[in-house]
């Protein structure tokens, strides 16, 4: 608060607060083996019960020679995540071409606004720099795609589907009428931030937007920059030109998508089953 004392909640419809982005940890454990420490410290909660459905039911334990049983440990059960998604895949809000943005889209033409102690402030959608002085003029979750907060969700998403399997669907985009598995949605969401680089029809790459000759002249336009977010709407490049760190991710989604590596959570359930890294 402008007083310094205590603090006030806001409703943004913003991946940054956490309340549109699913988080889904998870863990297998082997029947007679000593699992982690976090689900061992879950396992005295539910010693005597599982949660399905909101409900308790008596928990099974595997037999003798049975696959190992898998735990999701998670924020969202299937009722929250559906209603989160619904507004994460809705092309009006966060769903953009190129990857989920920061801020929902809605906030365009629906600011939100806070008082406190005389205090007042307000948040729009703005997909590109920030229009504001905060933070310096550096606000610039306003709208935004950002590659670490897109690559997350694509983790998340692939481990409620590893838990779930075909049983969980949901609609995609929103109010399409199309029911996807996660795990397709997963590679679409990877598919968007990779066309942010690909050259589309009229043979321009989305991130350089419309600065030339980056944009047109074959001499610039395969020398790519990582730049450090991208354009709500259109996916052009801003901000630092040399995020490798994290914009570089979108290596990792071309070569996932081409088979040339395993998915990360087989890769981390692996580990977690065996307690070695596997060799491929």
């Amino acid at each position: 608060m402008p007083s310094g004392r205590g603090a006030a909640w806001t409703d943004e419809r913003s991946v940054r607060g956490g309340k549109a982005a699913p988080k889904a940890p998870r863990h297998r454990g082997e029947s007679g083996g000593r699992p982690p420490e976090p689900a061992e410290r879950g396992a005295a909660w539910t010693d005597e019960r599982s949660v399905r459905g909101g409900k308790a039911a008596p928990r099974t334990e595997p037999s003798g020679g049975s696959p190992p049983r898998a735990t999701l440990l998670s924020l969202s059960g299937p009722d929250k995540l559906a209603r989160l998604l619904e507004k994460l895949f809705d092309e009006s809000e966060f769903l953009s071409p190129h990857g989920i943005r920061a801020l929902s889209a809605w906030h365009r033409e629906h600011p939100y606004t806070i008082s406190v102690e005389g205090y007042r402030a307000s948040i729009d959608y703005e997909p590109a720099e920030s229009t504001t002085s905060l933070f310096g003029g550096n606000s610039n979750w306003r709208g935004p795609i950002w590659f670490p907060v897109n690559y997350l969700i694509i983790s998340a998403l692939g481990r409620y589907h590893r838990f779930f399997g075909e049983e969980l669907t949901v609609e995609y985009p929103t109010g399409s009428g199309q029911k996807l598995t996660l795990d397709v949605i997963a590679a679409d969401l990877a598919d968007r931030l990779i066309s942010i680089f690909r050259l589309n029809a009229a043979g321009h790459r989305p991130c350089f937007g419309g600065t030339e000759p980056l944009r047109s002249d074959p001499a610039w336009r395969d020398n790519l920059l990582f730049n450090e977010y991208f354009q709500g709407d259109d996916g052009a490049g801003l901000g630092a030109s040399h995020q490798t760190g994290w914009t570089g991710l979108v290596a990792d989604l071309i070569r996932r998508k081409a088979g040339v590596v395993r998915n990360a959570g087989d890769v981390i359930a692996d580990i977690a089953n065996h307690g070695h890294r596997p060799e491929h």
